[in-house]
């Protein structure tokens, strides 16, 4: 899809740095940038307007406009070259972008907000944006190595096509390398010693390691063929998935996630270790649903 990249914004200093990360994803890609605010307080039956005892420019609206006025102008700084537009679209926020990533080719959120973006990854509301959304959403966190690789959570299944190719595109328009990341062994929270850990229940790990080499290897191929630009970095690490994300994403630019997996991943978006990645990695995180690379 050929959509523009769509942020949602909230006069929040998070809120801020996702125009800031979106107007770049938007040069990159060379596609215009939508600058969206839920105006959320019409629904709620308040007053809009300035008191009656308060400055002109007081009130809900004005303060909306202002919100959206600010995150306009950081975007055209940011960018110069991306055609900006903007919106205030009366309604609940998840709704709000959840109908603007119909036409858009990414969705840029922050890791935090107030106002009517308050709360955006406590309890299900990521995952639901994520979920439901129609193309993938970037959510801005942490402190990103501009100069580090593009991080992929590979896991092999078929699900995680999407994320896959999202990766390499990312990787190609960054010139960025790309490092696939596949967890392996220890697949539970019990430890190393534990009778019943998946490890202690095979008797050739090096056969298991083999297949799983294998099973990155043809997750890869034909991508790394669409994409011979960016140079790929595998890696296969015995690690509970969500720490051996966590570490990696340290040093990297840019985390990419499946909405679900198989294996290490399992789960992803619905357990733990999406939460872990949309709570504590250490960089932006971007969750890729299966079959949205179809819309392109």
């Amino acid at each position: 899809m050929n959509g523009p990249v769509v942020v949602g914004v909230d006069g929040s200093q998070s809120s801020l740095s996702a125009v800031d990360t979106a107007a770049h994803e938007a040069q990159i890609r060379g596609v215009g940038l939508h600058v969206v605010h839920a105006f959320i307080w019409p629904k709620m039956h308040v007053s809009l307007g300035p008191s009656a005892m308060g400055p002109a420019d007081g009130g809900l609206r004005n303060l909306a406009v202002r919100t959206l006025d600010e995150a306009v102008a950081r975007a055209r700084a940011a960018a110069p070259d991306v055609e900006v537009t903007q919106d205030l679209i009366t309604g609940e926020p998840l709704a709000v972008l959840e109908a603007q990533s119909r036409t858009a080719s990414l969705v840029v959120v922050g890791s935090r907000g107030m106002g009517g973006f308050i709360g955006l990854l406590v309890g299900s509301t990521a995952v639901h944006l994520s979920t439901y959304g129609r193309c993938p959403v970037l959510v801005v966190r942490g402190a990103p190595d501009p100069t580090g690789p593009v991080l992929l959570a590979a896991d092999g299944s078929p699900q995680a096509e999407a994320a896959v190719g999202f990766a390499f595109a990312e990787a190609s328009l960054r010139g960025a390398d790309l490092v696939a990341l596949h967890a392996w062994g220890s697949w539970s929270e019990r430890g190393d010693d534990d009778p019943g850990h998946p490890d202690n229940l095979v008797d050739d790990l090096d056969r298991l390691q083999s297949t799983e080499e294998r099973v990155l290897a043809e997750a890869l191929s034909g991508w790394q063929a669409k994409y011979p630009d960016v140079t790929v970095r595998r890696q296969l690490v015995r690690n509970r998935p969500r720490q051996a994300l966590i570490e990696a994403s340290g040093a990297a630019q840019l985390l990419v996630v499946g909405a679900r997996g198989r294996g290490g991943f399992a789960g992803l978006l619905l357990g733990s270790v999406s939460q872990a990645a949309l709570h504590h990695a250490n960089c932006p995180v971007a969750v890729v649903r299966a079959g949205q690379l179809d819309q392109d």
